[in-house]
């Protein structure tokens, strides 16, 4: 059983390395090339996943007392896949049960075997790939990066974390308290990781593993077992990776049942039910604001980690690289058309305009540029094909028409057409502008490819908007374009206060939608957006405690 960790020390020694120094690094090559990962990946991906269509999804685990599922693809087509429907009266108490052995086993033990599931992860990365593109609409470049590579690198980063958290305290000691002339007093003591509870991991539609992930491996690491809870929309990515996790634990001579899966349907949700359940001793949730709020607000048996929605905003104050800055938002506001996290909504300018090198340009100049950009950037068929993706909820496309309703369009948005599949559904952005005192439209969140730009008195006006609207209302992200520093600084230190990440001056090939794990935390759990961070310490150091033992050292007199 240790042989996985031994196999895969080398690969847990740099991540380690990583999450203390911050620099990039990363475990699972992002480029969807034949020399990694095999010159015949992207056909047998592709095959795998095509197997898993129209038929019932291969996973043996108890309580099973049907099938079920709905998955349909945003590419335009039914997927008709169905998967074991539990009676969570037999799942729970399997899944309890599967954590006797494993709370005992060592954490290298632990370790090794996350390790190797996110090594078989990896060696699926287009099978995964695919299963991410046709249940969340991702463009396939996309898809394959933030549903494989880049998700196991946060799996990665939440072993590397509950490893070095769990290895603070010794696994015995021995205590000796001098007592003057009189002999001192020596104790023998055991320190033991324990272990919460089952680990509920609530999966989202738009990014089924890499928001999951985290969850995932930090909780089974530290010795808890986990049910998969996916969003019904959303469910092979994560039945796939449940298949693959339940493997390398039995061969590691585990019970299996320590990774299991949970589905619903949307007209019979059982998200409630399974979070309030006192066999559930942690939460994972990614999903709307309302129902996390409910989680955290009921789910009092269990330590809950939650992201929900948030209302991300960018600063305009001035600009060297106008160009730059353009071309960098036009992809931003594109990216997944908008159905991200981390997506900007709210573009914040001084009405009288901004700097641009030695030049002026007006509001409404900053604004049509915006337009522009993204109307020439979305000019070629192919690439909006591959950047916008497709819309993962037809909510989503509603409400997309309805926003247009709400502002000084400059910028309609257009169905488009993907030239691979007919039947996509596929939108481009709206953009809107709106004055300042308009807070009831834009301190929401209107998720999807909708962005406002927003006329205010001054930079200094903007930067307060933005971050009242950071705390009072949530933000994962936000960002900044001046060419002032103490602009950049008064910046920092108040998206500081809101808790919110900020990218300055991002002009080139990073873009603030992204997070590279690693390096970049993922939310901060300081606003009402989410309540923790993918991912540090905090993150995994409550999914165990660390329970002693002493006894009287036997001293054998010379």
């Amino acid at each position: 059983m240790g042989s996985f960790f031994e196999t895969h020390r080398a690969t847990l020694d740099k991540a380690l390395e990583a999450i203390k120094t911050r620099d990039y690094w990363s475990a699972y090559p992002e480029a969807p090339s034949g020399r990694i990962y095999g010159e015949t990946a992207n056909k047998d991906g592709l095959a795998a996943f095509d197997s898993y269509k129209d038929s019932a999804f291969d996973l043996a685990q108890p309580g099973t007392v049907g099938q079920i599922g709905e998955e349909v693809s945003p590419y335009g087509f039914p997927l008709n896949i169905t998967y074991p429907q539990a009676d969570l009266d037999v799942l729970l108490p399997a899944a309890q049960a599967a954590m006797k052995t494993w709370a005992k086993a060592d954490i290298n033990t632990r370790t090794g075997v996350c390790l190797e599931i996110l090594h078989r992860l990896n060696q699926r990365s287009f099978e995964l790939g695919y299963a991410v593109m046709h249940t969340t609409g991702q463009g396939f470049m996309m898809a394959f990066q933030a549903g494989a590579p880049h998700a196991q690198d946060r799996g990665l980063e939440a072993v590397a974390y509950a490893y070095d958290e769990m290895q603070r305290t010794p696994a015995n000691s021995r205590w000796t308290k001098p007592q003057g002339k009189h002999d001192p007093l020596v104790m023998d003591k055991k320190y033991r990781v324990v272990p919460r509870g089952v680990s509920l991991m609530v999966g989202c539609s738009t990014f089924p593993t890499w928001n999951s992930y985290s969850g995932l491996f930090a909780s089974l690491a530290t010795g808890n077992a986990v049910v998969i809870k996916p969003h019904p929309k959303a469910v092979l990515p994560l039945a796939i990776t449940a298949k693959i996790a339940r493997e390398v634990i039995a061969e590691a001579g585990f019970d299996t049942n320590l990774v299991t899966l949970a589905t619903d349907s949307q007209a019979a949700p059982i998200t409630a039910t399974l979070a309030t359940r006192p066999e559930v001793r942690i939460v994972d949730y990614t999903g709307s604001t309302q129902f996390g709020d409910w989680i955290e607000d009921n789910a009092r048996q269990a330590v809950v980690y939650t992201e929900k929605a948030g209302v991300n905003s960018i600063v305009i104050d001035s600009s060297d690289d106008f160009k730059g800055m353009i071309r960098n938002l036009s992809f931003s506001l594109s990216l997944y058309s908008g159905q991200m996290c981390t997506t900007p909504q709210n573009i914040f300018i001084p009405k009288e305009g901004i700097s641009v090198g030695d030049d002026h340009m007006s509001f409404d100049e900053v604004t049509n540029a915006l337009a522009q950009g993204v109307s020439k950037f979305l000019s070629d068929p192919d690439r909006a094909a591959e950047v916008l993706g497709a819309i993962q909820n037809p909510a989503t496309a509603e409400r997309i028409a309805e926003a247009s309703k709400l502002g000084d369009v400059v910028l309609a948005s257009e169905a488009k057409t993907n030239p691979r599949f007919e039947n996509a559904s596929v939108h481009s952005p709206v953009i809107m502008k709106l004055d300042a005192n308009q807070e009831d439209i834009y301190m929401q969140e209107l998720f999807g490819p909708i962005a406002f730009v927003i006329a205010t008195d001054s930079t200094e006006d903007s930067l307060e908007r933005a971050a009242r609207g950071a705390r009072e209302h949530g933000a994962i992200t936000s960002a900044i374009y001046s060419a002032n520093d103490e602009v950049l600084e008064q910046a920092e230190d108040l998206m500081a206060e809101a808790g919110v990440a900020l990218s300055c001056n991002l002009t080139g090939g990073v873009f603030v939608n992204q997070s590279a794990a690693f390096s970049d935390f993922h939310a901060t759990g300081g606003n009402p957006a989410a309540n923790a961070s993918l991912t540090d310490s905090a993150f995994v150091s409550s999914r165990f405690r660390i329970v002693q033992s002493r006894r009287h050292a036997v001293t054998v007199a010379v």
